[in-house]
């Protein structure tokens, strides 16, 4: 139970002083000495670029990695990116959406809250061995979402705003810093883990601080720019979301990862680490493309609000599964 309080303590925290920041700064309660869009800019280089690669390196440093079948784990993170958005798409279809609210649903089923809100689950719930896994399992994520999940979202927009080729975002990945950093620190980690060095014993004190408050930092970031429209608006879109992030995502994940024999491993942590992130809300990333493409920006905000509520249900409910794998 601690352990759940913990968690959601962290994620209300980051996001409630994120938004508070940005009321005070609207109602001119407060004044920042940089526009409060770059704040969340510098919020998420700070902890993107700076924290979290030392807790990546440290955790990959002590993880398990000899067992081959984890070379299969960034594939499983893969495809739960891809049911999603396909059972968003299937979803859309049922319901009868207009184009732009279609495209705004597949980018909620798809992207994922995994950088932050998952990787900080599986350090609370699985310690540090669980979270050197989230860099690995989310490996494909940038790449997935700029080079498919974007392209994908504009074939249901009018617009023709913001026309970048699939190449174009290709090439934009390999020169993107905080992809280039992120890999960077798992080959590091992954280096000195297989070169037998010892890593120092002051190194978990050191995670146990920049994981939480690396995960704050973009939290909120992510307050800073949150907006509140109408969810009530979208009752059955937002309900249809969870079912696809929280049940039929994470079940047929979970399955393939127990059929590649990762309960096998570790004592079956691959497999919770895959339950976990396969289970996390919709990610601020969704809110990209109805911004740039022209879709229904509301849908996705609300998908989004009541995704990210629902881990107060979702947490619980994980830590009981992880309990009995």
């Amino acid at each position: 139970m601690s352990k759940i309080l913990y968690s959601l303590g962290l994620i209300g925290f980051g996001l409630a002083l994120g938004y508070l920041f940005q009321l005070l700064v609207e109602r001119g309660r407060i004044s920042l000495p940089i526009p409060i869009d770059n704040l969340r800019k510098l919020l998420q280089k700070i902890a993107l670029l700076g924290l979290n690669p030392v807790a990546i390196i440290g955790a990959v440093w002590i993880v398990e990695l000899r067992s081959p079948r984890l070379m299969a784990l960034p594939f499983t993170g893969l495809f739960a990116l891809m049911a999603g958005g396909l059972l968003a798409l299937a979803t859309a279809r049922i319901l009868c959406l207009e184009p732009r609210k279609t495209g705004a649903m597949f980018g909620c089923g798809s992207f994922t809250n995994i950088g932050s809100i998952g990787a900080l689950v599986c350090f609370i719930f699985l310690d540090e061995s669980g979270f050197a896994l989230v860099s690995i399992y989310k490996l494909f994520e940038e790449t997935f979402y700029y080079s498919v999940g974007f392209p994908i979202a504009k074939s249901y927009s009018t617009s023709d705003r913001n026309d970048v080729g699939v190449s174009t975002r290709l090439k934009g990945l390999l020169r993107d810093p905080f992809i280039i950093v992120a890999v960077s620190s798992i080959c590091i980690g992954g280096i000195l883990n297989l070169s037998g060095i010892h890593r120092p014993t002051v190194y978990g004190s050191v995670n146990a601080v920049i994981v939480p408050v690396a995960t704050v930092m973009l939290l909120t970031s992510i307050g800073l720019a949150l907006r509140f429209r109408k969810v009530r608006d979208y009752f059955r879109e937002s309900i249809s979301v969870s079912l696809i992030k929280f049940f039929f995502v994470p079940l047929s994940t979970t399955t393939v990862a127990f059929l590649l024999g990762f309960r096998d491993i570790d004592n079956g942590l691959p497999l919770k680490v895959v339950l976990i992130l396969s289970s996390m809300p919709v990610a601020f990333n969704a809110l990209i493309p109805p911004s740039i493409y022209d879709l229904d920006l509301d849908l996705a905000n609300s998908c989004w609000f009541v995704t990210t509520a629902l881990l107060i249900v979702v947490l619980p409910v994980l830590m009981f599964l992880i309990s009995a794998v």
